[in-house]
């Protein structure tokens, strides 16, 4: 049986409300969102809070993901935690000119044996385009999709990815 659920949960400068077009746009697709306001600061810090919103969850049936520091989080979550799966949107690969810190922010992936959708800019600052088509190699079940000229954010690719979404979670979970 499909997962129809997903959680998601913004990116450390971003609010719920920020998503609420994602939502609109995945609810439209027939899935039922579920948005999750994590607290500031450490991924870390905020990990228990995603864990609690999942423990609400048949987690076996959901998928969590988030934008940015939020599909930071969801990805450490899924690296422990049994999901459906995972939608990294904008993966927050490393911190504008500190390329050096991906290999750090993607220690957990190899425990991630779920499917992953990530969804990339071309052109985001946080992810440089090489080292996130080779560090998504440490992930044993994923699909990168990338948009050019798209920078940390997908707003402007925001129907096309949300189909990509929908799509992943009807044929991977």
């Amino acid at each position: 049986m499909s997962a129809t659920r997903i959680l998601l949960a913004p990116g450390a400068s971003g609010t719920i409300e920020g998503l609420r077009q994602h939502e609109r746009g995945l609810v439209a697709r027939g899935l039922d969102v579920r948005l999750v306001d994590l607290p500031r600061g450490r991924a870390e810090r905020a990990l228990p809070v995603y864990g609690n919103a999942l423990d609400d969850e048949d987690a076996a049936a959901t998928v969590v993901g988030g934008h940015s520091f939020g599909g930071r989080v969801a990805s450490l979550l899924a690296a422990e935690r049994d999901v459906a799966g995972l939608v990294l949107l904008s993966y927050p690969l490393h911190a504008p000119g500190r390329r050096e810190a991906w290999d750090e922010r993607t220690a957990h992936w190899p425990r991630i044996t779920i499917p992953v959708l990530l969804l990339s800019g071309e052109s985001d600052p946080f992810a440089d385009l090489t080292l996130l088509r080779g560090a998504v190699e440490k992930l044993p079940n994923h699909t990168l999709i990338t948009y050019p000229r798209v920078g940390h954010g997908l707003a402007p690719v925001l129907d096309p990815a949300l189909d990509q979404v929908a799509d992943f979670i009807r044929r991977h979970t």
